[in-house]
């Protein structure tokens, strides 16, 4: 970029918070402006700003406050700037949460809270992760990092992608290409999808791909839209799924006559999986715009056609 003023107009539901700690940058030709008809620049939470999208004239980069960006990728909305989003500061989260609720089931830990309810004096023969097998699907960054963590725990970690190959220094054991999805499944004692939305994702959990499933762990940490709903709740009610976690969902909230709320081999947790910490969303920003402000291409950009 040559060397003027650049104007950031901030859409979140921290304001306050995210103008401190970019203030806190100091960053170069960099001013903070309440008018969108002005901005250069919007660090947005995407639902928040597709909207309003049209209201930024001199609009040429928005950097999304999360990993998902869905809401901007719609062929109804303008497409014309360049989007990034924020990366590899969910790995640790996503690990944390799949693992923890891992090992919560495998340990029946809630169980033993309720005996404790009761004073009842009951062991139950359990398992451990070790040789145990997780299948990933999607070998981005999260989907990387857990199977990293994982494989701490002694799990064989199978990774799928559309291209079917690993990549250099790839902590997956095994990697199936995405047609492949149903055999890989086969497999599994424990799924995790980490997809992102795009057309191609969509439905991709659904009663073929669940065929083969025996008794698996089902997480979802990607995106709502990546589930057949009634192929899932007919794999939970035939046994293929004991347990699922989901974190995202289609419609959020999850609306109160939904069937999962009630399926006692569901567990729902409200979109917590990993969340965006203001602090790590701004470095990454300031990261961003001192190569970009020095001309440097950004880094990373969304492409619009594929949604990632």
């Amino acid at each position: 970029m040559n060397n003027f003023t650049k104007k950031l107009f901030i859409l979140t539901e921290q304001n306050e918070t995210y103008q401190k700690l970019v203030e806190s940058y100091n960053l170069p030709n960099l001013v903070i402006t309440k008018e969108a008809r002005e901005a250069h620049i919007v660090l947005a939470a995407p639902p928040l700003l597709a909207p309003k999208l049209n209201q930024f004239e001199k609009l040429v980069w928005v950097q999304s406050i999360y990993a998902g960006i869905d809401a901007l990728i719609k062929d109804s909305l303008r497409q014309d700037y360049l989007l990034t989003n924020v990366k590899g500061i969910f790995g640790q989260q996503i690990a944390e949460y799949v693992l923890g609720l891992t090992i919560d089931h495998y340990r029946h830990f809630n169980l033993y809270r309720e005996q404790q309810r009761q004073q009842q004096w009951l062991a139950h023969s359990y398992q451990t992760l070790s040789s145990k097998t997780m299948v990933i699907v999607g070998t981005g960054e999260i989907g990387s990092y857990l199977a990293q963590m994982a494989k701490a725990f002694g799990l064989i970690t199978i990774g799928v992608n559309t291209r079917g190959i690993p990549k250099t220094n790839s902590p997956f054991d095994y990697i199936y290409h995405i047609d492949e999805l149903a055999s890989a499944i086969g497999k599994a004692d424990i799924v995790v999808s980490t997809l992102p939305e795009t057309p191609s994702t969509q439905g991709i959990f659904n009663q073929t791909n669940f065929s083969q499933a025996s008794s698996i762990l089902f997480f979802n940490v990607g995106r709502g839209s990546s589930i057949e709903q009634t192929a899932l709740l007919a794999a939970l009610d035939s046994g293929k799924v004991a347990q699922a976690f989901l974190d995202v969902f289609e419609q959020e909230p999850l609306p109160s006559e939904h069937p999962y709320w009630a399926h006692p081999n569901v567990t729902i947790t409200p979109h917590i999986a990993a969340v965006s910490f203001p602090e790590q969303v701004v470095k990454i920003f300031a990261d961003h715009y001192i190569e970009w402000e020095q001309g440097y291409s950004l880094h990373g950009c969304i492409d619009f056609s594929k949604g990632y």
